[in-house]
């Protein structure tokens, strides 16, 4: 597997810092229809709570928040992906459908309250290491405007920062020609939760996207 460290600088001011990440060879195409229904079923269950927003208190969104705040960034302008995902069920919009990859990602990041960094093997250069942004740093978010990366948790391989709890590069997206992934799970609260959500995501990769030899790595 590809080598993941955590930065000491980072690891200082979030202790509690861990990454589970799960690597697997795929097939990358559209959603099928199995994976559709369950991207549904998450979305009437966080509809039908008799107080959905009460989703967004929960350890794990509060610890990322937390996380953000220890490093100078404020979470209510940069929030961790999976409270956008939930904030976006909250508000009636549903599930994004990306392709089988991306959903099967965002299916967990919801699940699990916990973001999940995605990326396309191939376009990385190894080691990668999760390490606070500095001055001037700065990438093309996914379908978003360059990211002001000053103090924002984000990963960073030898080519640079590529990726981030909030809104990964597109240099190192998933596209339909992507056949190996590295999914990251940031949790800001310990490893506690890590085990269940790689073996979810790994199983769900399984199912949904062809996934072979799918390894699993936890660094904290």
């Amino acid at each position: 597997m590809i080598e993941i460290r955590i930065a000491a600088e980072l690891k200082a001011k979030c202790a509690k810092a861990a990454l589970g990440s799960v690597e697997a060879a795929v097939e990358t195409g559209a959603t099928p229809p199995g994976l559709d229904e369950a991207l549904r079923s998450c979305e009437e269950k966080i509809a039908k709570l008799p107080e959905p927003r009460a989703v967004l208190e929960s350890s794990a969104i509060l610890a990322t928040r937390a996380g953000y705040k220890g490093l100078g960034k404020d979470p209510a302008r940069y929030r961790g992906s999976a409270e956008a995902l939930l904030r976006r069920l909250i508000a009636g919009k549903g599930m994004p459908r990306v392709n089988n990859v991306v959903d099967v990602i965002n299916l967990v990041s919801v699940e699990s309250r916990l973001p999940i960094g995605l990326y396309d093997l191939a376009q990385l250069e190894g080691p990668i290491e999760f390490r606070a942004g500095r001055a001037g740093e700065t990438y093309k978010g996914i379908g978003k405007y360059d990211l002001n990366l000053e103090g924002l948790p984000l990963f960073a391989d030898a080519q640079g920062p590529h990726g981030s709890p909030t809104s990964d590069s597109e240099r190192t997206m998933v596209t339909q020609a992507t056949n190996h992934v590295l999914a990251i799970i940031v949790s800001f609260g310990g490893v506690a939760p890590l085990n269940d959500a790689m073996k979810r995501l790994a199983d769900l990769l399984e199912t949904f996207c062809a996934a072979k030899s799918a390894e699993c790595k936890i660094a904290n």
